[in-house]
């Protein structure tokens, strides 16, 4: 008699934090790491788009809840995150995905202060937090994976989106102390610095600054846009056990437009 089985999903076992979690790069990441096993806690503002990914996976078999959580908010982070922690009693890995884009592309002197301000809010000291916070838990049980999303904008001069591009490479430097600061606790620390990819947030640079996404496609060697669960299969290799032994990289998901 012949036999088969299903193999083990990629992230089987795990409990995965997700910021970012109603749209984008969030949202297909949130559906991919159910479907490879781990019962994900999703995070955003947006609960009621939340509220329908949870009733998605759960409709597909899988284990997921959702907290509301405000990026610019240092308690609330802290709360939201210590809140995936109550729900299963440890945590696995975090993909700090959660952001937001410069509303006002243009150059450093045309960069309102307002704007500064919530970059650095959101895509630099909300990962600062939620880091030291998502640490703590998975001290507590012998470590964990936690994946920041950082920007190709990170990697070179960004004069459109200067305060965004300085965050972002912030965050990358972070994730680097972060991964050599932790490594004895056995928490891993990675980042992905995506390119063009096809998101809402996208949408809204192309709506202010008309040609963007033909701009970014043409430079980039694939000829195209990244679809947003491409850049999350990435972030599931890295929270998984085969990503072992990587730790403080900053891996590109660009189409080889950084290369």
């Amino acid at each position: 008699m012949t036999t088969t089985s299903t193999p083990a999903g990629l992230l089987a076992g795990k409990i995965v934090f997700v910021t970012g979690a109603s749209r984008g790069i969030g949202a297909a990441a949130a559906r991919l790491f159910a479907r490879e096993g781990a019962s994900v806690v999703l995070a955003a503002r947006t609960t009621s788009a939340l509220d329908r990914i949870v009733g998605e996976i759960r409709a597909e078999g899988g284990v997921a809840d959702a907290v509301a959580l405000d990026l610019a908010d240092r308690d609330a982070v802290r709360a939201a995150v210590d809140r995936a922690g109550q729900l299963h009693g440890r945590l696995d890995g975090a993909f700090n995905n959660g952001g937001t884009g410069q509303q006002r592309p243009g150059p450093i002197d045309a960069t309102a202060d307002e704007d500064l301000d919530e970059q650095f809010a959101v895509n630099f000291r909300a990962h600062w937090t939620a880091m030291r916070a998502e640490a703590a838990i998975m001290r507590r049980t012998g470590g964990g994976a936690i994946v920041n999303t950082s920007s190709i904008g990170s990697r070179r001069a960004n004069p459109a989106l200067p305060a965004y591009g300085a965050m972002k490479r912030a965050l990358n430097s972070i994730t680097e102390s972060a991964a050599v600061s932790w490594a004895a606790d056995g928490i891993r620390v990675n980042a992905l610095t995506p390119g063009g990819t096809a998101t809402e947030m996208i949408d809204a640079w192309e709506a202010a600054t008309p040609g963007v996404v033909e701009r970014i496609t043409t430079s980039t060697p694939l000829g195209r846009m990244a679809e947003p669960r491409e850049v999350a299969e990435a972030a599931a290799w890295l929270l998984s056990d085969r990503a072992s032994f990587v730790t403080g990289a900053v891996i590109p998901v660009d189409g080889g437009a950084g290369a």
